[in-house]
């Protein structure tokens, strides 16, 4: 292109243009004159993007014709099956361009990694980053629980009854840590965050657990700085049904909880159960528990119309301080009018305490007579005369 551009400058200026070319451009008269004779070769033919630049037949052979096993050596090195080949030299290495090359020239061929990149894009390989889509086994019965939640969920809403998606989000580090995402800032001047993420002992982390209304679009968020424990879950929902839910919802004699199978309002936990019986009596609130089939806590509401959202909204921003995380979270709207209350849980909530089996006894806990364990409800007991 260079040698065409010359001699194309050349060929406008008329008599001495080679020469006023040359001192210009620093450009040998030799090279000048052959894009010269190319422009004039191209004005009696159909152009350059029919003959090219190069002449034909010009220009390095290429590996695949003087090697041509090496397509074949290459696929068979990256194929999806080599990690499971015992004999395989790359079978606990990262398939790199560098190691692949290394590994092609130990085959005996003569070959770079900028080719190697080459041909895996002529063979349809691309860079690919690893895909969350497999969950394990499916339950059998996992549709069916999604249709009696969605059941319940409008059979609550048509009654007037609140309906709350509940979990914890993602505990995150207090303090000048690197937040994922990017934020607008003067150029040149991006926020400073620590080179290591250790735990800042007098910090801590903070951990939000949500209780985000399916109805009102709106939700609360207590912001821990002790333990992820059932009991922490359900001070939330207390606090929540408090400040939040029972001005909503003045003639409410029902709650409906849709939960994770697991975590601190996990199916097998017996210190939800038992705090969500104290939760009923103090609230006289008949408490239904929907959990979510195991594998599935992605499709629980509050993930994606709650969480989602408070996670974009502090995006590369650091954490400071605890009241940095409530003020986010608070601040935290979306288009369709979400709105969220948060504040500070200072409490203390031990882990390892144990529900003994009078305990446990002690919950009035009826269970549904489609899968049991993950559908019940508790009852508020009546008091004592």
């Amino acid at each position: 292109m260079r040698r065409l551009w010359a001699g194309a400058e050349a060929g406008a200026l008329g008599w001495g243009g080679v020469t006023a070319v040359a001192a210009a451009t620093g450009i040998s008269r030799t090279t000048i004159a052959a894009g010269l004779r190319e422009q004039e070769a191209d004005r009696a033919t159909e152009g350059v993007s029919e003959r090219g630049i190069r002449r034909r037949g010009g220009g390095r052979t290429s590996v695949t014709k003087q090697d041509p096993a090496v397509v074949q050596d290459l696929d068979r090195l990256v194929a999806p099956l080599t990690r499971g080949d015992p004999q395989s030299p790359l079978r606990w290495t990262c398939k790199s361009t560098r190691k692949l090359a290394a590994e092609l020239q130990a085959q005996g061929h003569t070959i770079g990694e900028r080719t190697v990149a080459h041909l895996l894009r002529g063979l349809n390989y691309s860079l690919q980053a690893n895909r969350k889509t497999t969950e394990g086994a499916s339950h059998p019965d996992r549709n069916a629980q999604f249709a009696h939640i969605s059941q319940q969920t409008q059979a609550f809403q048509a009654r007037g009854q609140p309906v709350v998606s509940v979990d914890t989000k993602k505990k995150e580090l207090v303090g000048d840590y690197r937040n994922g995402g990017r934020e607008w800032q003067p150029k040149g001047e991006p926020v400073a965050v620590r080179v290591h993420d250790f735990v800042d002992k007098d910090l801590g982390k903070a951990i939000p657990y949500g209780v985000y209304d399916v109805t009102t679009n709106t939700g609360w968020v207590s912001v821990g700085t002790d333990h992820d424990t059932a009991e922490f879950a359900v001070e939330t929902l207390r606090r929540w049904w408090r400040q939040m839910g029972r001005a909503v919802y003045p003639q409410a004699n029902e709650l409906l909880l849709l939960a994770d199978g697991g975590g601190s309002n996990g199916v097998h936990s017996r210190l939800w159960k038992t705090e969500l019986q104290h939760l009923a009596n103090e609230t006289k609130l008949r408490i239904s528990v929907c959990h979510l089939p195991p594998g599935t806590s992605k499709w629980n509401k509050i993930e994606h119309r709650m969480f989602a959202h408070i996670t974009q909204n502090w995006r590369g921003r650091p954490l400071v301080s605890h009241e940095v995380v409530v003020n986010v979270i608070g601040s935290t709207t979306t288009q369709t009018g979400l709105q969220i209350h948060a504040e500070l849980d200072t409490n203390q909530y031990p882990t390892g305490r144990k529900i003994t089996d009078a305990e446990l006894a002690d919950v009035q806990i009826e269970l549904s007579p489609f899968h049991g364990e993950w559908n019940y409800t508790i009852v508020p007991k009546a008091p004592l005369n």
